[in-house]
C-alpha cells in the first residue's frame, strides 16, 4: 500500500478494523484509535463518517462507536476468473442487479487501447449495479466490440454478469484474463450509484479478457466496497535466476 494516499490506506485499515470486530462491540475510542493509526481525530472523524453512511457503525452520544453489522463478505482467490454471482452462489449469498444500462458509444483512447481498437470506434458499454443484503456492494463496466455483443442479445434474461452470459453462449472461445488491482477513490458517479461519499476508497479490477486467439473480447472496470470483498492470491517459490545461473556455472554451496 506504500503507493496510495494516505487517507486510502486509513480507510482499509478501518474496514479491516471493522471487519474483524464482532457486532455489538465498541470500537476503541477516538482518541485512542487515532493515535494508533497515526492521523489526527478530525481525518479520522470524516473516514469514519462513510462506514457510518454504510450502516456498517453507529455513534452513540457519550457511549462510543459500536459495530451494528457485519456483512457476509465474499472471499475468493484470484487463480480463477469468476463471476460475481459464481462467487456469491458458493457461500449461499443473493446478489441481484440493480441499475443497469447497456449502450453504444465511440472508444476513447483509454478503451480503443484496452480492446485494441482504432479511437470512435463504436463498443458496447455495460454498466450494472449490483446488490446483497439490499445495499450496493460493487458497480461493474464491461466495454466489448459489436462483433462480441450487441444490445440487442441482453434484452431479456441478463442477469448482471456478461461473463457468465459469454461462458453460457459458448462463444467466443474464452482463454484468459489479465488484470490489475488497485484502490481507487470513487468518484461522484460511482459514488452515487454504489450510495457511498465521494472520495470513499474502493478495490478497482481493470482487466482484458483474451479468447483463444489472443483477441480482446472484454475490457473492464469493477469497483467493489472493501468490507464486502476479499481476494487472495496463492504463490509458488520460485528460484532465483541468479542461483540457477551460478548453478549452471557449476558453482554451489560450500
Amino acid at each position: 500500500m506504500e503507493n496510495q494516499h494516505p487517507y486510502q490506506r486509513l480507510q482499509i485499515q478501518l474496514a479491516e478494523l471493522i471487519a474483524n470486530t464482532p457486532p455489538g462491540q465498541r470500537l476503541p475510542s477516538e482518541p485512542q484509535l487515532a493515535k494508533e493509526l497515526g492521523v489526527s481525530r478530525a481525518t479520522l472523524r470524516e473516514a469514519m463518517r462513510s462506514f457510518e453512511g454504510q450502516g456498517l457503525i453507529r455513534r452513540r452520544q457519550g457511549k462510543g462507536t459500536f459495530v451494528v453489522q457485519h456483512p457476509r463478505v465474499i472471499e475468493s482467490g484470484l487463480e480463477v476468473l469468476e463471476s460475481l454471482e459464481t462467487l456469491a452462489q458458493r457461500i449461499g449469498l443473493a446478489v441481484h442487479m440493480g441499475e443497469c444500462t447497456i449502450a453504444q458509444v465511440g472508444a476513447d483512447d483509454t478503451v480503443a487501447t484496452g480492446l485494441r481498437v482504432a479511437p470512435g470506434t463504436t463498443v458496447v458499454r455495460v454498466e450494472r449495479v449490483i446488490l446483497a443484503d439490499n445495499r450496493p456492494v460493487a458497480f461493474l463496466v464491461d466495454i466489448l466490440p459489436q462483433n462480441v455483443l450487441t444490445p440487442e442479445e441482453l434484452s431479456e434474461g441478463f442477469t448482471g454478469s456478461v461473463l457468465d452470459f459469454l461462458l453460457h453462449r459458448g462463444t467466443p472461445q474464452l482463454a484468459d484474463s489479465f488484470t490489475e488491482i488497485r484502490a481507487v477513490a470513487a468518484s461522484s458517479d460511482i459514488a452515487r450509484r454504489l450510495e457511498i461519499q465521494r472520495g470513499d476508497v474502493l478495490l478497482m479490477f481493470q482487466a482484458q479478457l483474451f479468447d483463444a486467439g489472443g483477441n480482446v473480447v472484454d475490457f473492464s472496470h469493477s469497483y467493489f466496497l472493501p468490507g464486502y470483498f476479499r481476494f487472495h492470491v496463492v504463490r509458488r517459490v520460485g528460484t532465483p535466476v541468479r542461483t540457477l545461473e551460478f548453478e549452471r556455472q557449476g558453482g554451489g554451496a560450500k
